[in-house]
């Protein structure tokens, strides 16, 4: 009977536990997902930029998702749930068969990313280079992989669980820590 209760009451404080998740949505349905689940009361994470798009005729600034078909939630068991039922949500992005949940750090990363100025570019797969930690500068706090293009240094901060990476511009004046493994 006591263990039943302290089952029960363990259940109780998971089910208040709040994660981040990634959902996956419908094809270019990402701002309207958002809209959904905001609407249901859950805390979402949209990760979105602004680029400068040319037709023949003219220019126009657009805002588009920086993850295609992905928008990520801070929520408990329930909410996951509520989202999940939001017309625009396909599903939740799984590992081994339960809800992957993703580290806060690496929502953090991208947050501070991209509140920065700095041109990013999404490159699909794993990146590999040295684990860096910037200690001064615009990106202060972000633990990335350091790339070099060229003579251009790059940050490229990964989500592990979709396998893409966001890559920016490093500037001259950060100063960088290697991490070890």
């Amino acid at each position: 009977m006591i263990n039943r209760e302290y089952e029960k009451a363990n259940t109780l404080s998971d089910s208040n536990k709040r994660w981040w998740f990634a959902l996956y949505t419908k094809p270019r349905s990402e701002f309207k997902a958002a809209e959904q689940i905001q609407a249901a009361g859950v805390q979402y994470y949209l990760p979105s930029i602004t680029k400068v798009k040319q037709w023949s005729d003219r220019k126009k600034k657009v805002t588009e998702p920086l993850l295609r078909g992905y928008i990520f939630i801070f929520a408990n068991e329930k909410e996951r749930i509520i989202s999940l039922e939001q017309y625009s949500v396909v599903r939740c992005i799984s590992e081994r068969g339960r809800p992957a949940k993703i580290p806060e750090w690496q929502i953090d990363n991208l947050k501070k990313m991209l509140s920065t100025e700095s041109d990013v570019l999404v490159k699909e797969g794993l990146v590999p280079g040295v684990k860096i930690r910037i200690k001064e500068g615009p990106f202060e706090g972000v633990i990335g992989t350091l790339q070099e293009i060229g003579n251009d240094k790059t940050l490229a901060v990964t989500i592990d669980l979709l396998n893409r990476s966001v890559i920016a511009h490093l500037p001259k004046e950060s100063i960088v820590e290697i991490i070890k493994g």
